[in-house]
């Protein structure tokens, strides 16, 4: 799980005229055609002097006590409530405080705690296996690739064709019941985020299954991650509000991840490096940010300014938002678009552009059950 020296230097200052309310589609040629070489050597400087990409220990420990003193309050809570259907508040209490661990796992992942890379993959090793229940290992290899090549439809894993299709060729290709989603996957687009976590568990117990070899430590975590949660479980609820506790809190969990990462690139173009061969503008065309003040923030664990931070991952998130008016003023004086809406605008692009993309010939369920 080694990072690209691009994802150390990862980062610009500006943007240009703010793009609100409307997928952005089609780019002018003129912009994808200026490609200065010392863009990001200048707007690098900058955000160095700056201190922007100073990275403090502190500040990790203040989030890790802050996440230890929610995740004990939710046991004791959960231990005085006792054998109850009240659980299921508890169980969405504990939705909300793992995504919030998978957020501080997701910052370990692309190095912004520590200055080492030793402390950040201890760090991330054991808040995302233990904590979450997700392969830290496995997470970091996908992410990765994922900044490498945002909406490349060839190369960014969140992208390719699975459940959703993000590009008329994939929909058509769509099979069965596939292509009847394929053909409505605005309705369905929320419904589905209630299985996400549950694919993330999959991806992770897959990934570990396949290539198990130096991986024994996040084995032993996950296990013991299981293990520890379904025996609480079990001691405190009956069998069938354990099942309905376990059924809530993953669901919602994949809710609040699908509905945090969805308005960072969902409706935004789909490049490849021939559209985009720089860097600069493959980050900056095909990512969004959120407004919404420190409240949205906090609630996205950052990944509101998406455009910095893709910029710049090894950043601290806490650093992303002074970061803000450097890249847009720099996007700015080269005529970069730069994409900034509410979080509810940015599920509408993101719908609407789900409902743009459908098979040229719908499926039917009649189709499906082949009556």
């Amino acid at each position: 799980m080694t990072f690209e020296p691009w994802a150390v230097l990862t980062l610009h200052s500006s943007a240009r005229p703010t793009t609100t309310g409307a997928t952005m589609t089609a780019i002018p040629a003129d912009t994808l055609s200026k490609r200065p070489t010392s863009d990001y050597a200048a707007l690098l400087a900058e955000v160095r002097y700056a201190g922007l990409l100073d990275r403090s220990g502190i500040s990790c420990v203040t989030r890790l006590l802050g996440l230890g003193v929610l995740v004990a309050v939710g046991i004791a809570g959960f231990v005085w409530l006792g054998s109850s259907w009240w659980q299921l508040a508890v169980a969405a209490y504990f939705a909300v405080v793992f995504a919030q661990l998978g957020f501080l796992g997701h910052d370990a992942g692309h190095q912004q705690l520590f200055a080492t890379r030793r402390w950040n993959d201890r760090v991330g090793t054991v808040v995302s296996n233990l904590g979450v229940g997700l392969s830290y290992g496995w997470w970091v290899d996908k992410h990765n690739r994922h900044h490498r090549h945002p909406n490349d439809l060839d190369r960014d894993p969140d992208v390719r064709r699975n459940v959703l299709a993000w590009s008329h060729e994939q929909a058509e290709s769509q099979r069965g019941l596939l292509r009847f989603v394929a053909a409505h996957q605005a309705v369905f687009f929320f419904p589905l985020l209630l299985f996400e976590a549950w694919n993330l568990h999959v991806g992770s117990v897959r990934m570990l299954l396949a290539r198990p070899r130096g991986r024994l430590l996040e084995v032993v975590l996950l296990f013991a991650h299981a293990a520890s949660c379904l025996t609480l479980l079990l001691i405190v609820l009956s069998p069938l509000q354990a099942l309905a506790f376990v059924t809530v809190q993953q669901s919602l969990l994949g809710v609040y991840l699908g509905c945090s990462f969805a308005p960072n690139h969902k409706g935004m173009p789909n490049l490849d490096d021939v559209a985009a061969p720089d860097f600069l503008r493959r980050q900056v065309l095909t990512s969004r940010n959120v407004t919404g003040g420190r409240l949205v923030t906090l609630a996205l664990g950052g990944l509101n300014y998406q455009i910095e931070h893709h910029l710049f991952p090894s950043m601290p998130s806490r650093n992303l938002r002074r970061c803000q008016p450097l890249v847009k003023r720099f996007c700015a004086t080269r005529e970069i678009p730069y994409c900034e809406t509410t979080l509810l605008d940015s599920y509408a692009m993101a719908l609407n552009y789900l409902r743009s993309v459908r098979p040229r010939r719908q499926g039917s369920l009649r189709e499906i059950n082949g009556s």
